[in-house]
């Protein structure tokens, strides 16, 4: 089976306008995206209050003439920020993204969990049951108009934000109770600096699958090293992520899954896919 690959656009070229990113995803022989578009896109302002559907069927009408599907719609937001004025904004982005993605045919929008500090720190609040809740507020108020537009969210767990292990994801996932709500899996972002051996890393993994191998619906795939408590990405197999495991699962449960390549580069991208299938078809 041929892997589902595709990238971000933020990877593949600096940003610039968004007919031209389009292009050159084309040129490089990619036509599955995930798109950021505050990330990729210069000729566009997209902040809230800019949508209308006529703009959308636009950006629609670019990526079909590229040949381009949207697994990702990328909108990362700190639903977790303590002051309330920023929480709802970043809220309100959120669910104007989910308005652009009904209309370009994105499968989801997507976003971390956040951290529980308005500088997006690392602190001992994010894992509290305070900064769950806040999350839990947030996600309440994205996912009712998720519903209501027929859009699906992706949610994606970090070793260092709110949701940061498999369990504490399962839990989100039973109080949500949506099934507007998926799962972006990104093996390396749950990865925790004590959990780097190979048989750690096959855990933590499997219970991800375990917990909501169901709710799974795209992949992030990159490697990392840890320099002390920093996670430091890198290329497809030149870190310490443990692939055989990981594609052994996706082999057996997730036929076709997109998978898209984070830290890739253009001169990178065949490459990275190529040393992805290699594991795929061995396992």
């Amino acid at each position: 089976m041929k892997l589902n690959t595709g990238m971000r656009c933020h990877d593949l070229c600096p940003k610039m306008e968004m007919e031209k990113v389009f292009e050159q995803a084309k040129e490089n022989g990619i036509h599955q995206i995930q798109l950021a578009f505050a990330k990729a896109i210069s000729n566009y302002d997209f902040t809230t209050g800019r949508y209308n559907p006529g703009f959308a069927r636009y950006i629609k009408e670019q990526l079909d003439k590229n040949d381009i599907h949207v697994a990702v719609l990328g909108c990362y937001i700190n639903p977790t920020h303590p002051v309330e004025s920023e929480r709802k904004k970043e809220v309100a982005r959120f669910i104007e993204h989910l308005k652009y993605a009904r209309i370009i045919g994105a499968d989801m929008v997507g976003t971390e969990t956040g951290r529980l500090s308005s500088d997006f720190r690392v602190t001992p609040e994010t894992y509290s049951e305070d900064g769950y809740q806040l999350l839990l507020k947030s996600m309440r108020e994205i996912v009712a108009a998720a519903e209501k537009l027929g859009v699906i969210v992706g949610v994606e767990g970090v070793f260092d934000h709110t949701l940061c292990s498999p369990a504490r994801m399962k839990r989100f996932l039973d109080d949500i109770d949506s099934p507007n709500v998926e799962v972006i899996l990104d093996g390396v972002n749950l990865i925790h600096p004590n959990e780097t051996a190979p048989e750690a890393q096959a855990r933590v993994i499997g219970q991800a699958f375990e917990y909501y191998g169901d709710r799974i619906s795209a992949l992030h795939m990159k490697d990392f090293v840890f320099d002390g408590e920093n996670q430091i990405f890198k290329h497809v197999g030149e870190g310490l992520f443990n692939y055989e495991p990981f594609m052994k699962l996706i082999k057996e449960k997730k036929p076709y899954i997109p998978m898209l390549l984070e830290n890739s580069d253009r001169e990178r991208f065949h490459e990275d896919v190529a040393f992805l299938q290699e594991v795929f078809d061995r396992v």
